[in-house]
């Protein structure tokens, strides 16, 4: 039972780990937040987490692993992705030059859910994960959960190291991505209810991050393609 609990909470920490660090799916989740409260911002999340249980179902039926063989995909995706968050970009700078406030939660349509849901669709290093970690995660063996994290993993190797291939360690990585949506909108309106006036900056750097990754994702898609 205790070892059921560790793996749960270790699931937890590794879904954090993953969702948490800058990048384009959590700058939908802030554009969303600052611009139109909290519901936006969670619905944005939760497109996210529906792709990676989308990607879940698929590397269970093998599908993913098929999709990988076949060399113009990969490129292909980061072509597709590549447009969308250039697309998604020149939105967050309009929603940057409106944005008067983190309370104004009835300002327009909120489509954070349909953006992040398609945007994590054709990342392919979403999908580079689930055949890869991913996989592991479903056979029997060990996880060193911390060493995955971006930009301090290789200083947190062997810190926490657990049985894959059991229900509680998915569950625990589900609820820890659950817990970040649901906590980090909250997190940028608390604080915009204070600072109103950092919501065209958070609603500006959505746009800048979009962007970067946009270009970053064509100019991989165009050298793969040659």
């Amino acid at each position: 039972m205790i070892e059921l609990v560790v793996t749960g909470l270790a699931g937890v920490v590794f879904g954090l780990a993953l969702a948490a660090p800058p990048g384009p799916m959590n700058a939908i989740i802030a554009e969303e937040s600052v611009v139109r409260g909290w519901p936006a911002g969670f619905r944005a999340g939760l497109g996210a987490m529906l792709a990676d249980a989308v990607f879940f179902g698929l590397t269970l039926a093998g599908f993913v692993a098929v999709i990988d063989r076949v060399s113009v995909v990969r490129p292909a995706l980061y072509l597709a992705g590549g447009v969308l968050m250039l697309y998604f970009a020149v939105g967050a700078v309009r929603e940057a030059r409106t944005a008067s406030s983190f309370t104004d939660a009835d300002r327009g349509v909120s489509r954070g859910f349909r953006k992040t849901f398609v945007l994590s669709l054709t990342n392919p290093y979403q999908i580079g994960f689930w055949l890869t970690v991913g996989v592991g995660l479903l056979e029997p063996g060990t996880l060193d959960v911390l060493a995955y994290a971006p930009a301090v993993g290789e200083l947190l190797e062997g810190v926490l190291v657990v049985r894959t291939g059991s229900p509680a360690l998915l569950l625990g990585f589900f609820g820890g991505i659950g817990c970040w949506i649901v906590g980090y909108p909250a997190a940028l309106v608390g604080a915009g209810r204070r600072v109103d006036a950092f919501a065209p900056l958070v609603a500006a750097g959505s746009a800048v991050v979009l962007a970067g990754f946009g270009l970053a994702f064509l100019g991989l898609g165009a050298v793969q393609f040659v």
